[in-house]
């Protein structure tokens, strides 16, 4: 079996060492346009070589884990350099524009769209680590335009490494992942800036931080090279999430010029509610 990752970072470098533990007989290929990072992962065990575009026709896998812009430019000539009997997968958090830029490509039965959903605030190839996916949702979108024989090797690789697979549409998940991803990281680096705007001292943000603002905050450490891109990708869906977001805001806001602590009170008891939504996410996983 032999293995190729294109971006070696958090999600392309977890997905290399779990399959490198799965499958010791693999070679595992880096190619990366970071020298420094490809170097670093081949010394972390991460990947095994260096790897060429050019040898991608004998290749039985190819993960592109690259910012979401660059699989634009990535993915269609990764397409044209494989071997008939290659599934191509990319990982990115949007899917319709990764779809559309592959629509009517000569090899687009060699793709699978795929968006694992799973990562930590941190990036390049130290980031990676064993286990990732255990447990964790793969998106996969437009399965029909994959070849059968192909869906099936790429999906028995998912289940392999712990991944649970839901079907979607591009659009849909786009739409649905601005709730739940991208907006999340925007409130955590808005609250960040916030913070450090009105903290001149930064021993006073560090004396003073409990777990919920750390824990709140995390996002914020997250790579602005792999969301800026994102949120250009997806920015109509992530600006009504905003304007969503904004509104209650700004009603809590009022609530609080008000003096309405009753109202207050019945809006976070409503929210609570979440817990069991979460609670019965985990139990279905």
């Amino acid at each position: 079996m032999k293995i190729y990752v294109i971006g070696i970072g958090l999600i392309g470098g977890s997905m290399a060492l779990d399959i490198k533990k799965l499958y010791p007989e693999a070679t595992v290929c880096g190619i990366d346009a970071n020298e420094g990072h490809l170097q670093e992962a081949i010394a972390l065990g991460v990947v095994d070589v260096a790897g060429k575009m050019e040898d991608l026709t004998t290749a039985d896998f190819v993960i592109v884990s690259v910012p979401v812009d660059v699989a634009m430019v990535v993915l269609p000539a990764v397409l044209e350099a494989i071997g008939d009997d290659t599934i191509v997968f990319e990982v990115g958090s949007t899917k319709a524009p990764i779809c559309e830029a592959v629509a009517n490509h000569p090899r687009r039965r060699n793709f699978i769209a795929t968006h694992p959903i799973a990562g930590t605030e941190f990036s390049g190839p130290s980031a990676a680590i064993h286990g990732l996916f255990q447990g964790k949702t793969n998106i996969i979108c437009e399965v029909e335009r994959t070849a059968f024989k192909l869906q099936e090797k790429a999906l028995d690789l998912f289940k392999a490494i712990g991944m649970r697979i839901r079907y979607m549409d591009p659009k849909s998940h786009d739409k649905h992942i601005a709730y739940v991803s991208h907006l999340s990281h925007i409130s955590s680096f808005m609250l960040g800036k916030t913070v450090i705007n009105k903290e001149k001292h930064e021993q006073d943000i560090f004396d003073m931080a409990g777990s919920g603002f750390e824990s709140t905050v995390r996002l914020a450490k997250s790579s602005p090279a792999m969301w800026t891109p994102i949120f250009k990708q997806n920015r109509k869906q992530v600006v009504k999430t905003l304007e969503e977001y904004i509104s209650n805001l700004t009603q809590f806001k009022d609530l609080l010029i008000n003096e309405d602590y009753a109202a207050i009170y019945e809006e976070m008891e409503s929210v609570n509610r979440i817990k069991e939504i979460l609670n019965g996410i985990n139990i279905k996983k």
